[in-house]
């Protein structure tokens, strides 16, 4: 289905993205992942992915980078802006170089990974942005203001993005997953007991019973919103913001 597109992933070594990286692939698919530690990236590239060393909160290197993979594969296609943290800190706890962190991140990696992407995008007949936002980007999170704005922050970019783009075979979209079954949760895990002095078992039911149908999503579904929106008679889905927690937000 996608054979001859070339698909860049960003945070591709690791949970989510690895899901969609792997699931790009299966439909054929060239596909860059990157991310910041060459081991990860190679281990998880294996022989259908491929390692690119690039740090989203860097914008040389995402220019670079980018240009690498547009060099070896040709146009980007898809392009995935996947990478970020997901930290929570109260206002009064988060100084001004926590929320750069998290805004650089989540937000300026984003923005720097789409608008060169889009570079080469632009000479091609089809293309995809699809944003892995989070439901935080649709509503307020308990005690993480820093990332909640950087969340909603990128569904406005994807949002002004998709009017910018209206009428040419380019969509924009943003998925928005509940709490999801990767490394991420075993770390918040453990932030959660150790703040509020509990069980990590107690600590990870406060997560699991936010998302609607109480249980963790899986990456796999993750990525597999990925490939539909990729597929036949994906065109007329554009700005959207894809809300994945087994239930209404």
């Amino acid at each position: 289905m996608l054979d001859g597109k070339h698909a860049i992933v960003t945070g591709g070594g690791t949970g989510i993205g690895l899901a969609i990286a792997r699931a790009l692939a299966d439909q054929g698919a060239a596909v860059t992942i990157t991310g910041r530690r060459r081991e990860v990236l190679e281990e998880a590239a294996g022989d259908t992915l491929h390692p690119l060393v690039m740090d989203v909160t860097d914008e040389a290197s995402v220019s670079d980078g980018i240009a690498q993979a547009v060099e070896a594969r040709g146009p980007v296609q898809i392009c995935i802006p996947n990478a970020g943290v997901a930290e929570g800190r109260a206002l009064h706890k988060t100084d001004t170089e926590f929320w750069r962190w998290v805004m650089t991140t989540n937000l300026d990696g984003a923005f720097w990974t789409i608008r060169e992407s889009l570079a080469s995008m632009r000479t091609a007949d089809w293309g995809r942005v699809i944003a892995v936002s989070s439901i935080a980007g649709i509503r307020g999170l308990k005690g993480a203001p820093a990332y909640t704005a950087s969340k909603h922050g990128l569904i406005g970019l994807i949002r002004s993005l998709s009017e910018d783009y209206l009428g040419q075979p380019i969509t924009f979209n943003a998925l928005c997953p509940g709490y999801t079954d990767t490394d991420i949760i075993s770390r918040n895990v453990e932030t959660i007991r150790d703040r509020a002095g509990i069980s990590e078992e107690d600590a990870l039911k406060m997560m699991v019973h936010t998302n609607r149908h109480r249980r963790l999503i899986e990456p796999e579904e993750v990525s597999a919103a990925v490939t539909w929106l990729c597929g036949p008679g994906s065109q007329s889905i554009n700005g959207q913001t894809i809300e994945i927690m087994g239930g209404q937000c």
